[in-house]
Parts: structure tokens; sequence; C-alpha cells
């Protein structure tokens, strides 16, 4: 049986917005919020590149990506055609105006994945 956790309420996430949940290990989350009040979860990272999904902008029931434009599925998390790729998400239950998420998914699912380091900082240093 699932264990679930009290995130906030639905009226905390702006509409086409959306929230970001921290987690002990691994990076954050981002619940989103449509225009007609539906809920998703996904990690707060982009395929292609590890952009912040949660600072992109929902439209329908996709986010568009801030840093390259990708349209995310929310329900998914899979990229829109042409573009391939997806990022994790997590379960959500929607309970009377509260948003809940499955604790067990918070502590371990997706804790392994980083976000890419860009720029110079990739190279190495030569001695």
């Amino acid at each position: 049986m699932r264990a679930w956790k009290d995130i906030c309420g639905v009226a905390d996430i702006p509409v086409l917005g959306s929230r970001r949940v921290a987690r002990a290990k691994g990076l954050d989350i981002a619940v989103f919020r449509t225009v007609d009040d539906k809920v998703f979860a996904l990690l707060d990272r982009c395929p292609h590149k590890g952009g912040p999904l949660s600072q992109g902008i929902v439209h329908g029931e996709s986010v568009a990506c801030p840093l390259h434009n990708w349209n995310i599925a929310l329900g998914n998390g899979c990229a829109r055609a042409p573009d391939e790729g997806c990022t994790p998400q997590f379960a959500v239950q929607v309970r009377e105006g509260r948003v809940y998420l499955d604790a067990d998914e918070i502590a371990s699912h997706a804790t392994d994945l980083t976000r890419p380091i860009a720029g110079p900082a990739r190279r190495a240093v030569a001695a």
C-alpha cells in the first residue's frame, strides 16, 4: 500500500505554473498545474540538456523547457516529436484540494540523475 505525502494545496500551485518539491537525495520534483486544475509531477530536469522544467511555461498538458523550448508531456515526461527522450514522472493524487506524492517515490525514484554541467567546467584540467 502506498504512503502518500501531503505536498500542498492545488491553489498553492500557480495556474499554468509549477512548484518545486525538494528532496533529501536527488534533484527536485516539479509539480505542475494546468488551466483545468489537473496536477502532474516530473523530475525537474529536461531530458535534453537538463534544464529546470519548473521554470518552463505550461501550455495544455505540456511544459516548454526554458533552455531550448523542448515540449515535454506532463502525463508521461516524454518530449514531443521530433525531439526524443523522457524525464521521470511521479505518481500524484489530488484529494479534497490537496496534492499528494508517493513518499517512497520521493525518497528513491530517479535519485541517481543529475543536472549536466555546461560550459568550460566540463573539460578536464591539465596538471
